[in-house]
């Protein structure tokens, strides 16, 4: 079964799929951060395509922080499984906690990662939305269902490895759902990496950094 080496490879190889949209002028690459952030950074160099992040903070569950009950953008559109919030019996003043605490580290790390540079006008626009995996698809939904309040012509969703079932949820909100392999059983999106470490704030500054300063000749693969 596909392995990915790292995500800058995992980047190059789904900016493969998405070599339609190369050398456009109406494409704009959103990643999700962290992880997603050197992903999209190859997948806009191959396709000759501003970068930029979209800051989407998952709600974990109160006993277990990797397991999704909802997702959270900066616009305060919010997503909740309900069904995993009943099964784990969360109270809904335990959810207010949670999406507080959230609503801080998302406005921190839209600062961080933006500074003073506004949020790109997308309207009217291709977005393609990456992430460097989809599980269960809760974080990228919402990022979709934000979007598409700013009005753009379309949007992608576009990840190197995701679940079946994410992609079929996520097909149903999305113009398109691109990603190189949906392997059965699942298991998890680091299952499928071989260096799955940690993306850390300064990556993210400096992929961003490299990505407004480089010509629109760069190659995919030269982070």
């Amino acid at each position: 079964m596909l392995r990915f080496r790292d995500r800058h490879q995992a980047g190059v190889m789904l900016a493969q799929e998405l070599a339609g949209y190369e050398g456009r002028n109406d494409v704009i690459v959103l990643a999700l951060p962290r992880g997603g952030v050197p992903v999209g950074y190859e997948v806009a160099a191959a396709l000759a395509a501003p970068l930029d992040v979209f800051v989407v903070r998952k709600l974990g569950a109160p006993q277990n922080e990797e397991l999704a009950i909802g997702a959270l953008a900066s616009d305060g559109i919010f997503v909740l499984d309900r069904e995993t919030m009943a099964q784990l019996r969360v109270p809904e003043s335990q959810l207010a906690e949670i999406i507080g605490r959230e609503t801080l580290e998302l406005e921190r790390r839209d600062r961080l990662y933006r500074g003073a540079r506004p949020f790109p006008d997308v309207t009217g626009h291709v977005v393609i939305v990456v992430d460097d995996g989809l599980a269960t698809g809760a974080t990228m939904r919402v990022a979709v269902e934000a979007l598409r309040q700013k009005r753009p012509a379309q949007v992608i969703v576009a990840a190197p490895v995701a679940s079946v079932e994410a992609c079929a949820a996520l097909r149903e909100i999305a113009d398109g759902c691109v990603c190189v392999a949906s392997p059965q059983p699942f298991y998890g999106v680091g299952r499928w990496y071989d260096d799955f470490s940690q993306t850390t704030d300064r990556e993210v500054i400096t992929l961003l950094d490299r990505a407004t300063r480089r010509p629109a000749s760069v190659t995919a693969g030269q982070a």
